[in-house]
């Protein structure tokens, strides 16, 4: 019997539609590891619960962990970023779903909980708000060993936990995917990169000749930087970390305060995973440009200082589907994309089917890591083997054709010794 709640079941064949087009850009986990897991059950009699986003890319990991024999529970891990079509479809197909598009904060943990209720073995999270919950609400999942392992995809959620681990609050193994390379060297930069297009499908605007700020170096962010000066933008960057400002001064873009650079910005992006790049005064909210862009691409809707813009502005109106005008006392206006949360998830898809591949390929196969040496794991953060990682880098090269070299034998004693020499 399957659990769910979600917005039409009748929304269930246009969802089977994004599901074949992503399974069709996912040859890694959609058809290589799937294929294995069919055959081998590696994670039957296991259940797992995940707090992702509910896009067609995350169907087809369920999928996945379907047909290695686990029974998949799944939540939404924003409230906008749920694509109802999906997780009707997903629902036909045996997954236990509690997601749809615009729940509000009370339902978005029912749903987390729903999810936590089914005992979970391996909980899979996006911003860590299942795991902590699990921590707070659930800790007999913990006490008895229910929980053997868990992952964590993005940014904010690996500080997160990287803060509670150093506190000793983290009381599960957990894996950091999001570091590993075939994460965030793709999905992260790549990915986010792409993002930059939810202020076009947002406003139709024309970036070239426009100044963008982006703000932070990180690996999303210099993605964002990167695609909007290819389509011809002026980009200005932010930063608080001395070594990413001078990459990117190296790279080729000005570096300078937030604060000088909002007075001249067409277009203001984040994804630093931190709270109030934007300062939430009086004084930083006038100094906006008439007909500024506000975008985030980070996790949690308080980069950009939401709220307090609510609060600021004489008139809130929507203007087109997720964007709306604050109109400022002074009269300048402002178009807030996403009601300040990701915006490339609610305007437009999330992330290329063809990077999330690697993302989920290395969730399904810790997922059978876990399960294979879950007697070996103690509490606090665990790196993700690099053999995984190199493992999801073949079958993605060869999935796409690509050959690479192999070290001689000479080779690799060469750089695995210290004799020789000069």
């Amino acid at each position: 019997m399957v659990n769910y709640k979600v917005a039409d079941e009748k929304l269930a064949e246009k969802g089977k539609e994004a599901l074949y087009i992503a399974e069709s850009k996912m040859p890694v986990i959609g058809d290589i590891i799937r294929k294995r897991f069919s055959v081998e059950k590696p994670l039957k009699g296991i259940t797992i619960a995940g707090c992702l986003h509910i896009t067609k890319e995350t169907g087809i990991l369920a999928r996945a962990l379907k047909a290695g024999g686990a029974e998949v529970y799944l939540c939404g891990s924003n409230p906008l970023s749920t694509q109802d079509d999906v997780a009707a479809a997903m629902v036909q197909e045996g997954i236990n779903v509690f997601a749809w598009h615009g729940n509000t904060d009370e339902e978005f943990y029912w749903c987390i909980r729903e999810c936590l209720k089914a005992n979970p073995n391996i909980l899979i999270d996006d911003g860590a708000d299942m795991i902590v919950t699990a921590h707070k609400e659930f800790p007999e999942l913990i006490e008895n060993g229910t929980i053997i392992g868990c992952q964590e995809e993005t940014t904010t959620g690996v500080k997160r936990f990287k803060a509670m681990d150093k506190n000793g609050a983290l009381k599960v193994p957990l894996f950091p995917v999001n570091d590993a390379r075939c994460k965030n060297q793709f999905d992260n930069e790549l990915g986010t990169g792409q993002g930059i297009i939810s202020a076009i499908y947002g406003m139709h605007v024309l970036f070239a000749g426009k100044t963008v700020i982006i703000a932070g170096y990180g690996h999303c962010s210099s993605g964002m930087a990167l695609k909007a000066r290819g389509l011809g933008a002026n980009v200005i960057v932010t930063e608080i970390d001395p070594i990413k400002a001078l990459q990117a001064k190296f790279a080729g873009y000005q570096v300078m305060p937030i604060e000088k650079a909002i007075p001249n910005a067409d277009i203001i992006l984040t994804a630093t995973g931190c709270k109030h790049v934007i300062q939430p005064t009086k004084e930083m909210f006038e100094l906006f440009k008439d007909g500024v862009i506000l975008g985030n691409l980070g996790h949690f809707d308080i980069e950009i200082p939401t709220k307090e813009l609510y609060e600021y502005a004489k008139e809130i109106k929507p203007v087109r589907t997720n964007v709306e005008e604050l109109t400022f006392p002074n009269g300048k206006r402002v178009y807030l994309l996403a009601k300040g949360r990701l915006a490339n998830l609610v305007l437009s898809e999330g992330h290329p089917s063809e990077v999330m591949d690697m993302s989920f390929a290395l969730q399904s196969l810790m997922s059978e890591y876990i399960v294979i040496n879950k007697e070996s794991f103690k509490p606090g953060m665990i790196n993700v083997p690099s053999d995984i990682d190199d493992q999801v880098g073949i079958l993605k090269l060869k999935a796409m054709g690509v050959k690479i070299d192999k070290l001689t034998e000479e080779q690799y004693n060469y750089i695995h010794g210290y004799e020789e020499g000069t």
